[in-house]
């Protein structure tokens, strides 16, 4: 590799890091702010809320990595371009697509870091931190369980099998035990919302009844149920595509698909995560025209203000498409891959035009 090369990547690696440990500074005190309304509930203290805070940053850390290369090589590639090194290295005969390609090696030095903080950082961590946070706030519960959620609420447990909303649930199954632990009766519901005060609205509602050594059975179009699971409790034993390593996210879309559920949200997650870590070369690549162009003279807050903006519109652009995918029945593949397909795109041409 090129002296130039190596010079180029370190430059565009410390000043990513350093824009990294900065944007997790401001998470983690926005974590722990937020956090402050639940101390206090139940055991839950500020260790609590700390402990909460560092263990959310890994996740922040993948959520924060396309917007801090693209920063991070817009303020390597511009202090380079204002102290003329750049305008040396084009004199010396290379090119800008040389240029741009040295870039991407660095980009795929981040991409690989993306792709570990994703996969085996950031979800196990953030089910802890869930977990940290639920069973603080509400010790009298207990869940066990993997593809679906098993939660008890003293002689009764639910088993749900699908959350399609913060509220709404799919598959769910209530089993009623006496003070002998011996079975009363076994109710199940195609779908369930909760209501205030933990009140559960059944839809499609059947329960067989054990009654003097028969069995009773009954339907109803609607049922009501109360308990004391919230649905922030409930969703602790959901699978959550943040919480689900890519692997796991596999596994877990196949799950639904044999179970014939809904599965478009976590097919979405499994090649967002993707197409997310690919685009990190992308994004470090989009320095280039403008180390170039318009911000060859510009100071460092307006390549951030620039950097900033860039990656929030993308990440807005990300967002929108992904819940107007799951409106307009796009494929999960095409709500994920197109954003960054359309960066690369623009990447390329703003790179072509560069003189």
């Amino acid at each position: 590799m090129p002296v130039l090369a190596r010079y180029l990547m370190r430059s565009i690696l410390a000043y990513t890091a350093m824009v990294v440990l900065v944007l997790l500074a401001l998470s983690g005190l926005y974590e722990i702010i937020a956090q402050q309304d639940d101390v206090g509930v139940g055991t839950f203290s500020m260790r609590h809320a700390f402990l909460v805070a560092g263990l959310r940053l890994p996740q922040y850390a993948f959520d924060l990595l396309p917007i801090a290369a693209l920063i991070g090589a817009l303020l390597a590639l511009g202090n380079l371009a204002r102290a003329m090194e750049l305008v040396v290295v084009r004199a010396a005969g290379v090119s800008t697509a040389r240029i741009a390609w040295w870039v991407a090696g660095a980009g795929l030095v981040l991409a690989a870091a993306t792709a570990v903080v994703g996969e085996y950082l950031a979800p196990p961590m953030e089910r802890y931190a869930r977990q940290v946070r639920t069973f603080e706030k509400y010790q009298d519960y207990s869940m066990a369980g993997t593809q679906s959620a098993w939660a008890k609420d003293g002689d009764t447990i639910i088993s749900v099998r699908q959350q399609s909303a913060d509220n709404r649930y799919g598959g769910v199954y209530i089993f009623d035990f006496d003070a002998q632990r011996r079975l009363r009766s076994v109710a199940h519901a195609n779908g369930a919302s909760i209501e205030g005060h933990n009140r559960w609205r059944l839809e499609g509602f059947s329960e067989s009844r054990l009654e003097d050594g028969r069995v009773v059975a009954r339907h109803a179009p609607q049922a009501e149920f109360e308990t004391n699971l919230s649905p922030e409790f409930l969703g602790l034993a959901i699978a959550d595509p943040d919480a689900l390593p890519l692997v796991g996210l596999y596994g877990y879309v196949q799950y639904l698909r044999q179970n014939r559920l809904e599965a478009d949200r976590y097919e979405t997650a499994f090649w967002a995560r993707i197409a997310r870590t690919a685009a990190v070369p992308v994004v470090v690549m989009l320095a280039v025209p403008f180390a170039f162009g318009p911000m060859r003279s510009t100071g460092s807050g307006v390549r951030t203000v620039i950097g900033i903006m860039i990656g929030v519109a993308f990440f807005l652009f990300a967002r929108l498409l992904e819940s107007g995918g799951a409106v307009f029945g796009i494929p999960p593949f095409v709500v994920a891959w197109a954003p960054t397909v359309l960066l690369a795109a623009l990447t390329a041409a703003a790179i072509a035009r560069v003189r």
